[in-house]
């Protein structure tokens, strides 16, 4: 949080709302020289300082961009200072913002401080389907919210066997596929679509205790 020095008056107000619009056309003709420099870059956003002493373009690329002579250029049109900030695709659903699939505010936008890292092993061990087109957020990467409720899967999983562990029952041979840490369900896939039930207490019959104990100090240490 930057320091508050004092509280906005009448001056400061119309000061902010001149950078304000002068933001707009900054934005029309960064993306007018973009062009006419031929450029790949997507504007994504534009902060004046409050003093005016610095103009701020935030972008996107597919790779790294020379932008020096374009600065130099930008600097003669607006009279500041000019930094060019190229940022990711988290960096830019942040920025622009909008509503997730939940229906609020995307996190990222509104009290999300830093992205952590998010793979498909997160949505694994929340039973949840493995298809990148649903876990993903409006950033086209995968949701960050997969990693809300991670801590209490994984002190669950602790009293659970391993996941694809195979097991011997009176249908044959079986793998440990998926958990309902809820109802302490375990649920055994035996191929062709043939799935058993089980209840957390007849698995401890069937698998031995070192491999539950082994499972605690895998999610002890996490998921990395």
């Amino acid at each position: 949080m930057r320091k508050v020095i004092r509280l906005a008056n009448e001056e400061d107000l119309n000061k902010l709302k001149k950078n304000r619009e002068d933001e707009v056309k900054a934005h029309y003709i960064f993306k007018q020289r973009v062009k006419a420099f031929n450029l790949e870059m997507k504007l994504i956003d534009v902060e004046y300082q409050f003093d005016r002493n610095r103009l701020t373009f935030y972008f996107t690329a597919s790779g790294r961009v020379d932008f020096r002579a374009f600065v130099r250029d930008l600097a003669k049109i607006f009279k500041t200072r000019i930094e060019l900030w190229q940022i990711g695709v988290r960096d830019e659903a942040r920025k622009i913002g909008g509503i997730g699939s939940c229906g609020r505010a995307l996190c990222c936008n509104t009290w999300l401080e830093k992205f952590n890292k998010v793979t498909l092993i997160h949505a694994k061990f929340q039973n949840l389907p493995l298809n990148p087109i649903k876990l993903s957020g409006q950033c086209g990467r995968l949701k960050c919210c997969l990693l809300f409720e991670m801590e209490t899967y994984l002190e669950a999983l602790k009293n659970f066997p391993p996941i694809d562990y195979e097991i011997q029952t009176e249908r044959g041979i079986g793998k440990i596929e998926k958990f309902d840490i809820f109802k302490n369900y375990v649920y055994v896939h035996y191929g062709n679509d043939l799935w058993e039930r089980y209840t957390l207490d007849e698995i401890k019959k069937i698998v031995p205790p070192e491999a539950f104990e082994r499972n605690k100090e895998i999610f002890s240490n996490g998921l990395g």
